[in-house]
């Protein structure tokens, strides 16, 4: 249904209304949102490079086997910000430059943990901490799962 028929359809109430909300409805700069979320997604990515170093330089992890603790260190560093309240305005700021990475799954988990503490540890946080990131780890196992079953037919098969 297009604009106009919707405004076919509304009363002259709500068609003043309507015109009236639209004369001051605030534009979004959509180009420095843009920009803001590359720049911040683009700081969390190389944070991330640099724990990874860490990994490979202190601990002599090579590059393939430093991106399991690389992830976990990103995850809780995420995790930590958000409970303390810093993360929520780095994303406030940087809109989906936080959320694309993996820090934005540490955010999601941690986030409803800590709205539905008051409900108790099982009930609240047991039962809610996944309601956001579930669906992420569900078809982030069950893909693993293809590719894996795919990889060990195409092995058997001699392809690969």
């Amino acid at each position: 249904m297009g604009k106009k028929q919707q405004m076919q359809k509304l009363t002259p109430e709500q068609v003043k209304y309507q015109t009236l909300q639209q004369k001051h409805e605030l534009k979004r700069p959509i180009l420095i949102n843009c920009l803001r979320a590359f720049w911040v997604g683009g700081v969390i990515c190389a944070i991330g490079q640099a724990i990874s170093y860490f990994y490979i330089y202190f601990f002599n992890f090579t590059e393939k086997t430093a991106g399991n603790p690389t992830v976990a260190t990103m995850v809780f560093l995420s995790m930590l910000l958000t409970g303390f309240g810093i993360y929520d305005h780095i994303a406030q700021y940087g809109g989906a430059g936080t959320a694309v990475p993996v820090t934005g799954f540490g955010n999601a988990v941690i986030s409803a943990a800590i709205e539905h503490k008051t409900e108790g540890f099982v009930l609240g946080v047991g039962g809610n901490m996944f309601k956001l990131a579930g669906s992420v780890i569900l078809f982030g196992v069950f893909s693993a799962f293809v590719v894996a079953l795919i990889k060990t037919i195409l092995i058997q098969w001699g392809v690969l």
